[in-house]
């Protein structure tokens, strides 16, 4: 059976061209200084260039979600950042836009400003009120797996991560949420308490990333400059990974992802059609 879904109107999953999302934060506190984008012009330039390059949908954050980073703020502050750039952005291109945010509260005022789509990197974990949110409004989903800041046990990362995953689509279903508009994603850089060293981890993720087929969901992946690409090839900065980034990317789309989030979507596009060619997916 193929897996599928449909996110605001774009088709995911088996038979059809992987997905490249952009990333775009409103966030001055995200690990990737590159990706961050405070004024209105700034934002819209940048997003029009993502769409222009491949991107089919742009992901929006407004506060960082980087688990070794203290980044939290107000929900009411997240809230306004994530409303006032969705609806910088979602009138004006041509995708649907996502909101990257785990409180019910931003998610539901970057919805009415425009947005389609909920990424929540806790899975639907982290807030209760946002599984019934997301229902209600019949928005498409992004469900991560995170350790939520607890050892996950023992095991292979990939038995952690299915666990995870499907306590989420118990979650979404019990909620009410539609399956086919609902995708996964195995949280690259979100377990850092297993015991392993997080970038072996991210790597055994990588490497296993095919057995998350068995969720039946499309799988979205981000790797794009994060933290164990600077550990495997000893760059502190995240300017310095992109070549790392579209490797692990690579590896990514041969294991099965049907979407790549990344901050550098023509670099990124490139990378999937070659890996597409060659394996003759698209």
């Amino acid at each position: 059976m193929l897996k599928r879904a449909v996110l605001a109107g774009v088709e995911v999953g088996d038979g059809l061209p992987v997905a490249v999302v952009g990333v775009l934060n409103v966030s001055p506190e995200s690990f990737y200084g590159g990706s961050v984008f405070r004024e209105r012009d700034r934002a819209l330039f940048a997003a029009q260039r993502m769409v222009e390059a491949g991107a089919v949908l742009l992901d929006v954050g407004g506060m960082s979600t980087a688990p070794y980073l203290a980044t939290r703020i107000a929900e009411a502050e997240e809230a306004d950042r994530l409303a006032r750039a969705v609806e910088w952005l979602a009138s004006k291109l041509g995708v649907p836009i996502s909101a990257d945010t785990w409180r019910a509260g931003p998610a539901r005022q970057a919805l009415e400003a425009g947005a389609a789509i909920i990424n929540d990197v806790t899975g639907l974990t982290g807030d209760p009120r946002m599984a019934p949110l997301v229902a209600r409004t019949g928005a498409g989903l992004i469900v991560m797996a995170n350790d939520r800041g607890s050892s996950p046990g023992g095991g292979r990362p990939i038995e952690v991560i299915l666990a995870r995953l499907r306590e989420s689509l118990a979650l979404a279903r019990e909620a009410g949420i539609d399956e086919e508009r609902l995708v996964v994603d195995p949280g690259i850089g979100f377990f850092r308490s297993s015991g392993l060293a997080w970038h072996e981890w991210d790597c055994r993720m990588l490497d296993d990333l095919r057995m998350l087929e068995a969720l039946g969901r499309p799988i979205c992946v981000g790797v794009s400059r994060k933290s164990f690409i600077g550990a495997l090839l000893g760059q502190e900065d995240p300017e310095d990974r992109l070549p790392g980034s579209l490797a692990a990317t690579a590896v990514a789309v041969v294991n099965g992802a049907h979407l790549i989030r990344t901050h550098d979507v023509a670099e990124t596009r490139q990378a999937v059609l070659v890996v597409e060619a060659i394996r003759g997916r698209a």
